[in-house]
């Protein structure tokens, strides 16, 4: 096989995982703030703000990832009469989707707490805040750490789909390239092994940081 056409597709997959890096990241970094408010409204006692969060998380876990970036992107500038770049619609639908499953992680976080903590912290004359910043939330996130590096991991996966609303992601790169060169067998092999090395390397560092949880 003739790898020159690699000086080309390799440069366009960098351009692509700078744009798949950044969406990642901003997304699981706004999905935790909302999961988080998400999933302690899960655990509170108001009523409204409980059903909120149920049909908040009822909404994005029941449909798939492709359908709400294409909401998104045409549906919602549409009903509010403001156009988004399809960047910023990638960072919103990433957003969304991994607030909702970190929610249930932040819950199950939550619920795994021995809840004499919660006594104790109230035994020795904390407030009901002071006892949950710092005798609850410090374990439960140390407890969720793993969770949600697999869930950024699976972030970074989700963006391919992104492709549809022509977000020049690592996935919507390799489509161009391929639009232009007729190349297919090259450049979807080199981008499936390009998102291989990408997703190894991340697996390794999840690892790492288990490891250093359970030290």
């Amino acid at each position: 096989m003739d790898f020159s056409f690699l000086s080309v597709l390799l440069p366009m997959l960098f351009r692509g995982l700078k744009f798949t890096l950044l969406i990642a990241t901003a997304g699981i970094t706004m999905g935790f703030v909302l999961g988080s408010l998400t999933g302690f409204a899960l655990q509170c006692q108001n009523k409204a703000a409980k059903g909120i969060a149920n049909v908040y998380i009822w909404l994005i876990r029941g449909t798939p990832l492709i359908v709400q970036a294409l909401y998104v992107y045409f549906v919602i500038p549409k009903l509010i009469g403001m156009d988004f770049s399809s960047n910023t619609a990638g960072v919103i639908v990433i957003t969304l989707n991994s607030g909702a499953f970190i929610a249930e992680i932040v819950r199950g976080a939550l619920e795994g707490i021995d809840p004499g903590q919660k006594e104790a912290g109230l035994s020795l004359g904390l407030t009901p805040t002071q006892t949950l910043f710092h005798l609850i939330v410090p374990p439960a996130f140390h407890s969720m750490l793993p969770a949600l590096f697999n869930q950024f991991i699976i972030s970074v996966k989700d963006t391919a789909l992104l492709s549809v609303i022509v977000v020049n992601e690592i996935t919507k790169q390799i489509q161009n390239y391929t639009a232009l060169s007729f190349k297919v067998i090259e450049g979807y092999t080199t981008g499936a092994v390009f998102y291989l090395i990408i997703i190894s390397i991340l697996m390794l560092l999840q690892k790492q940081v288990e490891r250093k949880i359970k030290r």
